[in-house]
């Protein structure tokens, strides 16, 4: 194939160029003639699984021939005789973090500033990653121990000195990365004892691993040896490639891997021989962006060179720049265009490092029916049975919340596929109101049953669900945590009736399940002992590393891709979608292990290199024939920046005014908002004239007929939730999460309260004090389940305790506590109404009179709201003087005070004249029982912020306060 030479044979396939198709075409050239024996002794060593199968299906479009030998570049021992093979199996990068786990918790231990106790996977596989660094790039242990860190800081020392400890382990010979290292070196051995004659090409990889890179450079000295590098710049000139591996090397340059390449190889960059005849699709693009993307240091250059770009209009025809304000709206407009690309018979690319925009993009295009074929699949954290999985894990871990059980229950893979899924789901329903109205927050197996009742079916499942998620496994090794786990799901997925698995691992998703766990299986054990925690975090890291492909009706012309394979682009449209820094490139993973200084000094590879891969990856995909290049503006409500790339593609251009520059870029956003407008339009529908502000005046007979003291308020201040709640008869369902809210905060306080009066006299401070706290744990213990809330309102109390127990005996000597909580009812004359209430405390005077308390957790009203909007103590005092609560004669009332014990403890005592203001409050529900009266929505909010459990329901937010309420209109 090649003539014979001493040089190294390095070739190129510039950018813009289908790679695939141009090694193909390569080949067809130099093997014109040959036999077909001959094609079939062509060994490739592609970079990609996706490089592979691309070759393989343009040499079956033909002519009949045979297959080239094509072997995968990160498995070198495939090019090892079968014999010579390694039987020793590598290990994997989960048994590796396993082993290492129990090293880091000790270092963890030893110095707990060092990092978290919830980064310890975390630090496991970063410390593994290091080591399959210092393998891949033949750095030993030795060169860690001549490290200089007398200059670092203690966290940097600290971190060698672990790394000195596991050095045992950096010296495997398991680990993947040094059998790989291996066996290049034996074959590079057998090659130079016996340099093989056949023709051996390197296909498609850039060199930027030291292993790879030793392969390479090996290929390309044999007889019939050699590499083909992908998106190679042509444009660069020799002072430029000269200075990418100076003193200071330029890592994150596109070319940089090539030109080291090269250099080590003594081949100069510049005499690169094309690999075929097949030129650019835009060849004055190529200039465009070689210039733009040249070292920072030679950016003078532009200056120089920029004229000699000409008329910049032909370098940017096939561009089109998508600057959306968000993330939405790029996703539409790209999704927009792959369906014009499938109308049109266009074959389309979505590259992308952001699968959060891919996966917006694949929603978008849900829209048609349409589903592109994505590559990198999806990860099995967020497949079904890898969901119902680690929902399952988390529970277990966190203990079981009533949310997460009813989430839990609700997917769709529990009783999936059988007859059972029905009253399961209406079962679900029941149990999910049940725990809404009653709690409890973190239900037990007797909760379930208590539910169930005497229902034969209902108690069933209850106990189904009590095996599947509740009842304690009692176990702490990782076999038998996974083992337990899995039970679990299959149970659930099986259904009460149900046997083997049910549903769980019937599709592809749940199939690529199975397979992952019967990995982690293979791998653990029985030394493996971890938490729940720890073990749901292990599940989810592996679970998320493990792809799965869903999309069985994918259309053939829309691919989204990843960024490394621009590499094998054969698509008419290119669209380069997440331009924004952060996210293309990404930003550098911090290293808790190795600083940059540390790196450059053990021969590492620096965090440059990234950017460098991402660089090439960009070049040679935005030299296409039609590229698309789109960012957000925005994300997550804050500015993004430009990808340093779109930013000096910007600056060139508008710095050429005299090549057409700033008119070119403008012509390019204005190509993208053609299709932003386009996108903008899809969501755009009927205009709908907001809803006016509500004020309901329904039939007098069907008007509330009975309210209580504290509904008083609400009546006065929002109307109509009055009329939701009594007319429509609608109350607000309880949160399914419960959490320890200002609500059960005061009924707790006012049982606290309550039993402290009823068993203490106060006349002890001592004693009072000591029985005030008994009581106060004995009912936290009882009612509240968090344990922070305990000590919190527990505390809250604690500070009003001493003015509390000072003061009571006062009140004690003004009346004696007769009636604590006590309920009562007063019908008003010629009104057909009720009013209803409860007071926390009425104590007798000796004269006979009733003193009436009311117990604040929260702030005490105001007197102007107690005379505008608060009127309960009014309403109770005029309740006690007739008689209304239950076993209470008709009392005078001496007075009525608020007993606050917030953070500023004292008594205030209540504002009202009942002789002027009980005829006024009986003219206010006269007034609401006439037909006249509108239930205004927000009437008379204490403050526009605070919002009402009927908001959505009147349309609040179409209307506003300062709009006038229209009578009798219902939302």
């Amino acid at each position: 194939m090649f003539d014979s030479s001493t040089a190294p044979r390095v070739f190129h396939v510039p950018c813009g160029v289908d790679y695939p198709a141009a090694l193909i075409a390569g080949l067809e050239r130099r093997m014109a003639g040959a036999a077909p024996q001959d094609w079939a002794a062509v060994t490739l060593i592609v970079n990609t699984r996706r490089m592979e199968r691309r070759i393989t299906e343009l040499f079956a479009q033909g002519p009949a021939r045979l297959l080239p030998r094509v072997h995968l570049i990160d498995s070198p021992d495939s090019l090892l005789p079968a014999a010579q093979r390694p039987v020793t199996r590598a290990v994997s990068s989960l048994r590796r973090t396993l082993d290492l786990t129990p090293l880091l918790e000790k270092l963890l231990d030893q110095s707990p500033d060092f990092a978290g106790r919830t980064t310890l996977f975390d630090l496991a596989r970063s410390l593994g990653d290091l080591m399959d660094e210092m393998h891949g790039e033949g750095v030993g242990i030795t060169a860690l121990d001549a490290l200089d860190v007398s200059d670092e800081s203690g966290h940097w020392q600290r971190a060698l000195a672990f790394l000195r400890i596991a050095a045992s382990y950096v010296h495997s010979e398991r680990d993947r990365d040094a059998l790989n290292r291996r066996a290049v070196e034996h074959i590079i051995a057998d090659w130079d004892r016996a340099p093989p004659q056949h023709p051996i090409i390197v296909a498609g990889s850039t060199g930027s691993r030291g292993t790879t890179r030793l392969l390479m450079e090996a290929v390309a000295r044999l007889p019939q040896g050699a590499i083909v590098l992908p998106g190679f710049d042509t444009d660069t000139p020799a002072p430029v490639w000269q200075s990418l591996t100076d003193a200071i090397p330029e890592e994150d340059h596109p070319q940089y891997r090539f030109a080291a390449l090269c250099e080590g190889l003594g081949v100069r960059a510049q005499d690169v021989a094309a690999w075929d005849t097949a030129e650019p699709a835009a060849p004055a693009r190529n200039r465009l962006i070689s210039l733009a993307l040249r070292p920072a240091p030679v950016t003078h250059h532009w200056l120089r060179d920029g004229p000699g770009l000409g008329d910049l209009t032909e370098a940017s025809q096939g561009l089109t720049l998508v600057e959306a304000p968000d993330q939405r709206a790029e996703a539409s407009a790209i999704a927009l265009r792959m369906r014009d690309a499938a109308e049109l018979g266009q074959s389309v690319a979505l590259i992308s490092p952001d699968r959060t925009l891919t996966r917006r993009v694949s929603a978008a295009l849900d829209r048609w029916d349409l589903s592109a074929d994505d590559s990198a699949g999806v990860p099995l954290t967020l497949a079904p049975p890898g969901r119902l999985l680690l929902q399952l894990a988390d529970l277990i871990a966190a203990g079981v919340s009533a949310d997460g059980l009813i989430a839990l229950l609700k997917h769709p893979l529990v009783c999936a596929g059988t007859e059972a899924r029905g009253p399961h789901m209406l079962r679900t329903r029941s149990l999910e109101l049940s725990f809404r109205k009653k709690g409890p927050p973190f239900p037990t197996e007797r909760d379930l049953l208590d539910w169930a009742g005497d229902s034969a079916p209902d108690t069933l499942w209850a106990k189904w669900i009590a095996r599947a998620v509740l009842q304690s496994a009692n176990v702490s090794d990782l076999a038998s945590r996974l083992t337990d786990l899995t039970d679990r799901a299959e149970r659930l997925s099986a259904g009460p009736d149900g046997a083997e698995s049910g549903a769980l691992y019937d599709a592809a998703p749940g199939r690529a399940l199975r397979a992952a766990i019967d990995v982690l299986a293979d791998e653990v054990t029985e030394g493996d002992a971890l938490s729940a925690y720890d073990f749901a975090r292990l599940l989810r890291a592996q679970l998320d590393a493990q792809p799965v492909r869903i999309q069985d009706n994918a259309h053939p012309d829309l691919m989204i891709w990843g960024t490394m394979e621009a590499r094998v682009q054969g698509a008419d449209l290119v669209i380069l979608a997440g331009l924004n820094e952060g996210t293309w490139p990404e930003g550098a993973k911090p290293d808790p292990w190795l600083n940059r200084a540390m790196r450059l000094q053990a021969g590492l590879l620096l965090p440059e290199r990234r950017i460098g891969l991402s660089a090439h990856d960009f070049q040679q995909a935005v030299c296409g024939r039609e590229v698309w290049i789109t960012r957000s503006l925005k994300s997550d409500d804050a500015e993004t920046v430009p990808s340093r790339w779109v930013n000096r593609l910007r600056n060139l251009m508008q710095g050429l005014p005299d090549q057409g520059g700033p008119q070119a870029w403008a012509a390019m956003q204005a190509r993208g908002q053609v299709w932003l407008d386009q996108a903008g339009r899809l969501d755009i529908g009927d205009p709908v004239p907001p809803s006016p502000r509500p004020s309901p005046a329904p039939p007098v007979g069907a008007r509330p007929r009975k309210l209580s003291v504290t509904q008083i308020k609400t009546l006065i201040r929002d109307p109509y939730a009055i009329y939701a709640r009594k007319t429509l008869r609608l109350s607000p369902l309880d949160p399914l999460v419960q959490e320890p809210d200002a609500r059960m905060r005061g009924t707790v306080l006012h049982t606290v309260l309550e039993q402290f009066v009823r068993q203490t006299d106060a006349s002890d401070p001592v004693e009072a004090r000591a029985a005030l706290e008994r009581i106060c744990d004995t009912v936290l213990a009882q009612e509240v389940p968090w344990p922070a809330a305990r000590r919190h309102w527990r505390a809250t109390l604690m500070r009003a305790a001493p003015w509390l127990i000072e003061s009571e005996p006062g009140r004690r000597a003004k009346g004696a506590p007769q009636h604590l909580e006590v309920t009562g009812a007063l019908d008003l004359p010629g009104l057909d109404f009720t009013l209803t209430g409860t007071a926390d405390r009425i104590d007798i005077s000796p004269t006979g009179r009733a003193l009436i308390y009311d117990y604040k957790t929260g702030a005490v009203p105001t007197v102007p709201q107690q005379r505008s909007f608060d009127r309960q103590m009014m309403l109770e005092a005029a309740m006690a003087e007739r008689g209304a609560f239950a076993n209470l004669a008709p009392h005078g009332v001496e007075t009525a005070a608020f007993v606050g014990l917030g953070s500023d403890a004292k008594q205030v005592e209540a504002e009202f004249d009942l002789a002027d203001d009980w005829p006024k409050f009986l003219a206010v529900i006269e007034t609401v029982l006439s037909p006249g009266f509108g239930f205004t929505a927000r009437r008379a909010m204490e403050k526009s912020a605070y919002g009402g459990d009927y908001d959505h329901l009147a349309r609040y937010g179409e209307w506003s306060e300062a709009d006038s309420p229209t009578k009798g209109a219902v939302t």
